[in-house]
């Protein structure tokens, strides 16, 4: 066992693959950065709110004001500069903390593609990504490989296939595969379509797309593994993820997918590519064929064999901790997070709160638009730690206006995947002496029609 261990980290593989990802991967966050300036979203959803959700433990990350540009701009200029392959420890060590800080910023813009880039740049911080067809190489003779560990490609590859297969896994509920929910509710939207637009109030497509997509996400790594179904793996991949990009507001991920999904191809496809790459920014790629392997052993190479193994462990145990929770998941949303559990629900809710003096027993009910934005007020409504943490932004809010006594409840209401509406967080408690956590929501009245 270990004697196969040892030969699979002696293989070999050609870094123009890791090269080419670098590469896509570097442009596309340029790409988002200037996406997200160009429509006004860090004013609107950092700027403007005068409160921010977030994630248990990370409370001390704040918005840095009108500084926030200057994140980004720094966010965007680090990217630039690992695609190309400038000072690359240095611009994907920056890119890394800064991408993530700007995504801790605020729970309420949680996204799973966002988390994905987060992960996929921790990889590449342990991976030789710059040792062929980059600056640094060009600049630097001594640092060209022209070929690496093959595990380096293999473990992005990995990261792909568990994002794929736990959005498999988590599509095998009643309600996506029985009900087509929330699939069909989304799809009836899109009747006005050209073309097949006539076809989306149809249930059979509802059941077409939600069976289909759950089979796309099982399956497409195997295919995209196995060299006689890698072409058709990938039209498949750019199929279903143009079209999802065409019917949903996804943001980057499709095109993220795209890329991602060029590594499951050969060496000489990823070739190719470079020698095309070279051939219009006129450097001769045989530049970087100098025929050299592997790097001698340095503390990152030693230490991406640490660290990796571990990451990955936790990559594959955290979409389970959800079993550690009774209640259905996505009414108590326990686990949910990082779990790539994609577009599985449909949510609304209400949530009107209430702040009583307990000795007095005086109260008023809180405008919630004095304090969120309209879309932090959607978010909230539907998600208990949200809830819970808003509800201790307003007792210590009315605390340090001289209010005595404080205590804070909520009357809310809830509706998942077209379900009857139901009471969702219990109005007698006061939320103020509940502790945010990772233990059980016990303040979450469990689904009824479940």
């Amino acid at each position: 066992m270990s004697q196969a261990i040892q030969s699979y980290f002696n293989k070999q593989s050609k870094a123009a693959p890791l090269a080419v990802f670098r590469v896509l991967f570097g442009l596309l966050m340029v790409f988002s950065m200037i996406r997200f300036w160009y429509y006004g979203w860090i004013e609107k959803l950092y700027l403007l709110p005068n409160f921010h959700f977030h994630y248990y433990g990370f409370d001390w990350v704040q918005v840095p004001g009108k500084w926030t540009y200057v994140l980004f701009f720094i966010c965007g200029l680090s990217a630039l500069f690992f695609a190309i392959g400038y000072k690359y420890r240095l611009s994907i060590l920056i890119f890394f903390l800064s991408f993530t800080y700007i995504e801790l910023m605020d729970k309420t813009t949680y996204l799973n593609h966002y988390y994905f880039v987060s992960l996929m740049a921790f990889i590449l911080l342990w991976l030789p990504a710059h040792r062929h067809f980059s600056v640094d190489a060009f600049l630097n003779k001594n640092i060209r490989l022209e070929f690496i560990p093959k595990w380096n490609i293999d473990a992005l590859r990995l990261m792909i296939s568990i994002v794929y297969l736990s959005a498999g896994l988590a599509k095998l509920n009643s309600d996506w595969m029985y009900k087509a929910l929330p699939l069909s509710f989304w799809l009836r939207e899109k009747t006005d379509l050209p073309i097949i637009g006539q076809f989306m109030d149809e249930r059979w497509l509802h059941y077409l797309f939600s069976w289909g997509g759950a089979f796309y996400d099982l399956f497409i790594v195997f295919f995209l593994l196995w060299s006689r179904t890698r072409v058709s793996a990938f039209i498949a991949v750019l199929m279903f993820h143009l079209l999802t990009k065409a019917l949903f507001p996804i943001g980057m991920f499709p095109y993220l997918m795209i890329a991602a999904s060029l590594l499951f191809f050969r060496d000489t496809f990823h070739t190719r590519a470079l020698k095309m790459i070279s051939s219009i920014i006129r450097i001769p790629y045989e530049t970087f064929c100098n025929g050299a392997k592997s790097m001698s052993n340095t503390f990152i190479s030693r230490a991406a064999l640490i660290v990796l193994p571990v990451f990955f462990i936790i990559q594959l145990l955290l979409p389970l901790r959800s079993h550690l929770y009774t209640g259905n998941l996505f009414w108590t949303e326990q686990g949910y997070r990082f779990s790539w559990r994609v577009m599985l629900m449909e949510k609304t809710g209400y949530a009107n709160f209430k702040v009583v003096d307990s000795v007095t027993g005086k109260r008023f009910y809180i405008q919630n638009e004095d304090f969120l934005t309209a879309f932090q007020q959607k978010q909230m409504s539907t998600q208990p730690d949200f809830i819970l943490e808003y509800s201790h932004f307003l007792g210590d809010h009315f605390k340090s206006q001289g209010h005595e006594n404080v205590q804070v409840f909520v009357e809310s209401y809830a509706s998942l995947n077209g379900r009857k509406s139901q009471p969702f967080i219990d109005s007698t408690i006061d939320l103020l002496t509940v502790e945010n956590g990772f233990k059980q929501k016990s303040f979450i009245i469990p689904l009824e029609n479940d």
